[in-house]
């Protein structure tokens, strides 16, 4: 990603914190993560480290297996059969156990969400996706050009980062100002400049040339920046 776009995203962490709600989370998988865990391996047995992986992971595996097999023999004394096999059973109940926990922790966080979900909160999580998907279609079009296609540069660039720069301090707004009246339903809002927003820079920004790329671009900052001004309306009706 370039550095002009670096930063722009609002990553899962952001909404976190901008919301304190556990929003978007899923659930982890954990065989998802050992296939993640094998494939780069994999991939490292297969470059000239090769070697070097597969002696550090086999004198793990056997460096886990004795001291294993140490601890139920000098513990575990009643246990006949196989320590190997008990190490597998061992690990499998490990491995459920922690998936369960896994999944009443991504439920109770669930529950946490739905509950507190408004129909406001729901259309900026809407917007902040469309907002990261354009720099998503951006990146991706920065590699194209990179692998040697020059005509898909995207002309009038500054005006386009600039329009995603003015369009992200609007979602932010709009997101702080969302959980605070979440969380005070009664509160009246006496930090006006939460509603001080950048829809005016953006319409004067506004392209007419939809055919272009920067164009479109530039046109789907604006509407988002658009539908978040008339949340942030609506939101300033309740009170």
């Amino acid at each position: 990603m370039r550095d002009d776009l670096q930063g722009l995203e609002i990553s899962q962490d952001d909404l976190q914190k901008l919301t304190n709600l556990p929003v978007n989370g899923e659930l982890l998988i954990i065989t998802n993560s050992l296939k993640r865990l094998a494939y780069i391996y994999i991939q490292k047995l297969k470059s000239s480290e090769g070697a070097t992986v597969v002696f550090i992971g086999f004198s793990t595996f056997i460096f886990v297996y004795i001291l294993f097999d140490v601890i139920i023999k000098i513990f575990v004394t009643w246990i006949t059969i196989p320590s190997w096999i008990l190490l597998i059973f061992l690990g499998l109940w490990v491995g459920g156990l922690t998936q369960s926990a896994l999944y009443f922790i991504w439920r109770s966080r669930s529950k946490l969400v739905k509950a507190n979900m408004t129909k406001s909160l729901q259309i900026l999580l809407n917007e902040v996706n469309r907002y990261n998907t354009v720099i998503r279609v951006i990146d991706i079009n920065d590699q194209i050009e990179e692998a040697g296609n020059p005509e898909v540069i995207i002309k009038e660039r500054e005006d386009v980062i600039e329009a995603l720069k003015l369009t992200k301090a609007d979602l932010v707004r709009a997101l702080k100002t969302e959980r605070i009246l979440r969380e005070n339903k009664n509160f009246i809002l006496s930090n006006t400049e939460l509603f001080v927003n950048n829809l005016a820079t953006l319409t004067a920004m506004q392209v007419t040339e939809e055919a272009t790329e920067h164009g479109r671009l530039l046109n789907e900052a604006l509407q988002i920046a658009l539908d978040v001004q008339y949340e942030m309306k609506r939101l300033q009706t309740q009170r």
